[in-house]
């Protein structure tokens, strides 16, 4: 069962780098250049994307009232955001030192605020893309430091089909292998050697 999971997660990194590849393609075809954090585009470029630009106030004419009504229910939403961001954070600067699990890079999350270098979308369209960005990038985070806990406290795949696999599920036990479970559990609490050497430096092996 393991080597089909391995052939499949190798599968998954092969289609990654394929991505990748046709995400370069599209830095050609829409000519902007990414360097580290910074994404630019040529002149000429910019300067057709201006004229794109919806005015604010024909912009906010054409939405409805009821989707004009919902923004404060969806702003709501930043502050709990904001407070679970800060909790896991804490959360695992805390725990996972003494776990011996290596920390979550908060930054490969949290960064990708990108969109903002969008000539064509106005200041409210590029707030809410901000707020997007961090919103989908605040609960990747979550999720990846919730697997690295549940590879320590309870790696056992569930009976049942769940509807999204988080990074690490793969090295669970299977469901009902107590055996492996009692023999291996151990293994597989410090097994992080897949990750990135960046993310492993940053663990600290538990006192004796």
């Amino acid at each position: 069962m393991h080597t089909r999971l391995n052939e499949i997660v190798a599968k998954m990194k092969e289609l990654e780098k394929e991505l990748v590849a046709e995400i370069q393609k599209s830095e050609e075809e829409y000519y902007y250049k990414v360097r580290g954090k910074i994404v630019t585009f040529e002149e000429w470029v910019k300067h057709e994307q201006q004229e794109l630009v919806h005015k604010l106030i024909p912009w906010l004419r054409e939405s409805t009232w009821p989707v004009i009504l919902t923004t404060p229910v969806v702003w709501a939403c930043l502050f709990p955001a904001l407070f679970l961001d800060l909790m896991l954070t804490l959360f695992q600067h805390i725990c996972f030192p003494i776990y011996g699990i290596p920390k979550v890079r908060r930054a490969d999350y949290l960064v990708v605020m990108d969109r903002r270098a969008l000539a064509y979308l106005n200041i409210i369209e590029k707030v809410n893309c901000i707020y997007c960005s961090y919103f989908n990038g605040m609960i990747a985070y979550v999720q990846e430091i919730a697997g690295r806990t549940e590879q320590y406290w309870c790696p056992i795949k569930h009976a049942r089909k769940t509807a999204a696999l988080h990074s690490r599920y793969i090295k669970f036990f299977e469901y009902g292998d107590g055996k492996g479970y009692r023999e291996h559990l151990e293994e597989v609490r410090r097994d992080f050697a897949d990750l990135s050497s960046s993310e492993k430096v940053e663990q600290i092996p538990p006192r004796a």
